[in-house]
């Protein structure tokens, strides 16, 4: 039987490359497309999938948040990250939330099929590079980065921050208050030990927290 996908991409032209790097395989069908987070959950919903291929930056609800959703209302659905962020970068935090695999795209021509077949026999699919860095995540670690001490929605916050948004358009962007937005921020400067917004915004720049213009 063959393992149905659903792709979840805001380009097309990544979406139109999975599809034919999936195409070469006799076991995988990509029965649907998806371009945001409120169209994956929908298509999700309606195709009921095997397994997502999930990009974690998009318009709307972001991958972290399409995630969660999933688990919470498909946990038979398999989750596989396939972003353009360094698994150093996101990896854990995606396990953390029930994803099964993490791909960076740049490794995704040479990994994918072998990954989804890994996870569709019930394991995880984990590189060695980001093995080494899971095995350094276990226990309380001290050289971890500031925003890692962050919650999810601190680190959403965070990026979009990072992106150059002001408070009112993050309250705007996740559906939040004014004040809720500016306690996260608080939180965020205490647990980074930061003064200033200028400050979040170069660490994000500086640590690829966000994706470049493509």
């Amino acid at each position: 039987m063959k393992t149905r996908i659903l792709i979840v991409d805001d380009h097309p032209f990544v979406r139109q490359g999975l599809k034919a790097a999936l195409s070469k395989s006799g076991d995988v069908e990509v029965v649907e497309e998806a371009s945001d987070g409120d169209e994956a959950i929908l298509k999700a919903r309606s195709e009921k999938p095997d397994l997502v291929l999930l990009d974690i930056s998009l318009p709307g609800k972001n991958g972290l948040e399409v995630l969660k959703q999933l688990q919470a209302e498909m946990p038979q659905v398999s989750v596989l990250i396939l972003s353009t962020f360094p698994e150093k970068q996101y990896a854990v935090r995606c396990f953390a939330n029930g994803a099964r695999g993490y791909l960076t795209k740049q490794s995704a021509s040479d990994e994918l099929l072998l990954a989804i077949r890994k996870i569709r026999q019930g394991g995880k699919y984990v590189s060695t590079s980001l093995a080494d860095l899971l095995a350094d995540q276990i226990g309380a670690d001290p050289k971890r980065l500031p925003h890692e001490r962050l919650s999810d929605r601190e680190f959403q916050v965070l990026c979009l921050i990072g992106q150059g948004q002001t408070v009112s358009q993050v309250a705007k962007t996740l559906s939040l208050s004014l004040s809720t937005v500016n306690t996260y921020r608080g939180h965020i400067l205490e647990k980074m030990k930061m003064d200033t917004t200028a400050q979040l915004i170069h660490y994000v720049i500086e640590n690829n927290l966000v994706e470049s213009p493509r």
